[in-house]
């Protein structure tokens, strides 16, 4: 790279990615991927003032959770970390803060083995992250593979990012562990390739809430799955529909068509696995309750949701266009 500002700004940035940072000065990186494989790629934006406020949390958290958010999406497929990319639009306001941004990014980027390739950097009117990961498996774990009869299984405790949200917004000091789970997720990539070896069939990762994510699982795979609030399970002070509702968890919820050894799981990663409803065929409206999911189905398939073993309104995710 030559002299300037902006390429000088690069190689700061570089120098705190340190040894995650791997083959970066062409105009584009390799990839090296283990043959028989499918390299995946997916990239995930994190903005200010829409996913996160400056007094909310640090430069480093802004980089560590951005990373992770995109890292959840190669969890979802079960694939292995191989790559990332990064890009900064930079405010004047925030250019004093990029070596801790990227330290974040870095953080991430060795906790799940992402080597960080290139990327860009732009100024603009509000700080943005955005990370292009590369993943690849063998064996992808897809939304549209969940069938009849399967069961439906959540990692981890659910309703931390949202009651932090919540709190955030109100002005108040939330609850320590649920503003840890919105500043320092963690994406599910060693549970994900657990879970692909003891059979899951299909899986997504819940970034806009449990009903509303499994709606979109519904939708791939033309089933309906039968969501049971009562099974859900919750941190601390959460209730199930808030915790069925928060987004930003990056836990897993896979389709499986046989019980999984939930106490093995734990025993390998200190997390709960928890069944949480089952999958049925779709069927037509009469059949009872509230849905969310399949296109042009509204109310009828898609996720029905169940408490107290009667059917209720299920829980609305999240939705950058809502009004």
């Amino acid at each position: 790279m030559g002299g300037g500002v902006e390429f000088d700004l690069i190689r700061s940035i570089l120098a705190r990615y340190g040894d995650v940072a791997e083959g970066v000065g062409d105009d584009a990186g390799a990839v090296r991927v283990p043959g028989g494989e499918t390299l995946y790629a997916s990239t995930d934006v994190s903005v200010e003032n829409v996913h996160f406020r400056a007094e909310w949390i640090s430069p480093d958290a802004i980089g560590y959770r951005a990373a992770m958010a995109a890292l959840s999406d190669l969890a979802a497929m079960a694939a292995t970390p191989r790559a990332m990319l990064v890009t900064l639009v930079l405010p004047d306001a925030w250019r004093n803060e990029t070596d801790a941004i990227a330290g974040g990014l870095a953080r991430a980027a060795r906790d799940l083995s992402a080597p960080i390739v290139g990327g860009d950097v732009s100024r603009g009117d509000a700080l943005a992250v955005s990370v292009t990961v590369l993943g690849s498996t063998a064996r992808p774990l897809l939304r549209s593979g969940a069938k009849p009869r399967d069961s439906v299984w959540v990692t981890g405790r659910l309703g931390g990012p949202g009651l932090a949200l919540d709190a955030l917004r109100r002005g108040l000091q939330p609850d320590r562990l649920h503003m840890q789970r919105f500043a320092a997720p963690r994406a599910r990539i060693r549970e994900a390739l657990w879970l692909e070896a003891h059979g899951a069939s299909a899986a997504v990762d819940i970034s806009d809430g449990l009903a509303a994510d499994l709606g979109h699982l519904a939708a791939a795979s033309g089933v309906q799955v039968v969501l049971d609030l009562d099974r859900v399970p919750v941190v601390n002070g959460a209730s199930p529909e808030v915790a069925a509702a928060s987004g930003e968890e990056y836990e897993l919820a896979v389709a499986v068509p046989h019980a999984l050894d939930a106490a093995a799981f734990e025993s390998a990663f200190g997390l709960p696995l928890t069944c949480v409803g089952t999958v049925d065929a779709v069927h037509s409206a009469g059949a009872g309750g509230a849905s969310v999911g399949a296109p042009g189905t509204q109310g009828r398939d898609g996720v029905r949701v169940i408490r107290s073993g009667a059917a209720v309104a299920p829980p609305a995710g999240f939705d950058h266009f809502a009004r």
